[in-house]
């Protein structure tokens, strides 16, 4: 294997070497804590642009499968890893992770000190990176903040029948199993580009609407604030993740960006309403402020116990609810799947055509 250097803009180099495609990348380096799942990770859309770290040392030992793909092919930018594991052990396994990466056309570097670079992350914030052959490169200032949401969604409308409610999923950069959670409620699915307007939704005759998770700064939607809003109030709502940020943001609220981010499946939060505590699925790097919620139109009804940050929100009026996790997890606890059941039962109790719009 070849050498190779990851390089912070921040000036520090991390030595390893090079893993998957054979190419130079920049790209925003995060970290995740998950223990299992690196293949539905580095194929989840809202990785789009961003170099990911492992934290877990051993990755690639049990494979890759042909089933834990969350999207065709991935939008990362590149991947981080201390050990790489070149001879997996499942039966189900038919490639291994170098050889995903390489197919896929991402660049990789093994035998980092992930610790140190996580660390480091923690220390300095997101920053961007260098991953490549060159040390101690410089990387270029001010780059134009690139539209990933464009990048990862669907251009076409795609419809999956079932014999349940009816749900337009908007594509943000959706994960496989968010379609899956939904069609397993039974639900006929159709799933539409971001830009699709209200108009055309409404042309569909939906049930219900899901807004889907995705990568970036939800302000570089905000031209389609007025459309969202006009869609939530017209047939009830759920918002995961990027989609929880843009309801939020389309009634007025704000967001800020953290420090370096929520990414793994270990993030306690917990249930307001009950006082449960949930262990959750997470990857997002903005959060919805709390001074900005307006507490005439909205309850919080989840927080982050780690930092307090909102990770949920309901509508006092319209059926609407968000979450800032991810229910469905894939990796990650199941122990909010509950939420996708709940959004249908919602549905159904609120009957066809009683949130039609006049």
């Amino acid at each position: 294997m070849e050498k190779g250097y990851l390089t912070l803009e921040t000036g520090e180099v991390f030595e390893g070497v090079l893993i998957g495609a054979e190419k130079d990348s920049l790209g925003e380096v995060v970290f995740n804590t998950s223990m299992t799942g690196y293949q539905e990770i580095i194929t989840d859309p809202s990785y789009a642009g961003q170099i990911i770290t492992f934290c877990y040392p051993i990755i690639g030992n049990y494979g890759i499968n042909a089933l834990d793909d969350e999207s065709i092919s991935p939008a990362l930018a590149g991947v981080v890893i201390g050990d790489l594991c070149e001879t997996p052990s499942h039966y189900q396994s038919i490639n291994k992770f170098s050889e995903k990466l390489k197919n896929a056309g991402v660049a990789g570097i093994a035998e980092v000190d992930t610790r140190r670079l996580v660390k480091t992350i923690r220390s300095r914030g997101t920053v961007k990176a260098y991953l490549g052959k060159e040390k101690g490169i410089k990387l270029p200032r001010d780059q134009k903040a690139t539209m990933w949401v464009e990048k990862v969604s669907t251009n076409k409308i795609q419809y999956f029948k079932n014999n349940g409610p009816h749900v337009v999923l908007m594509d943000f950069g959706y994960k496989k199993s968010i379609l899956h959670a939904l069609l397993e409620e039974n639900c006929s699915v159709t799933i539409v580009p971001y830009t699709t307007t209200f108009e055309k939704i409404k042309s569909l005759n939906p049930d219900g609407i899901l807004l889907s998770n995705g990568p970036g700064d939800p302000m570089q939607l905000k031209a389609w604030f007025p459309e969202i809003k006009k869609i939530t109030q017209a047939f009830p709502t759920l918002g995961i993740c990027l989609g929880h940020q843009l309801i939020a943001l389309s009634y007025g609220a704000k967001t800020t960006k953290l420090a370096y981010g929520h990414r793994g499946g270990n993030h306690p939060v917990k249930e307001l309403t009950t006082g449960k505590v949930k262990i959750t699925a997470q990857n997002h790097s903005y959060v919805v402020l709390d001074e900005s919620i307006d507490q005439k139109v909205f309850n919080v009804t989840y927080r982050n116990i780690n930092d307090q940050s909102i990770e949920g929100l309901q509508h006092k009026l319209y059926p609407i609810q968000t979450v800032q996790f991810h229910p469905e997890a894939h990796p990650g606890p199941s122990d909010t799947d509950y939420i996708f059941k709940d959004f249908v039962s919602q549905i159904a109790s609120l009957g066809e055509n009683i949130y039609a719009v006049k």
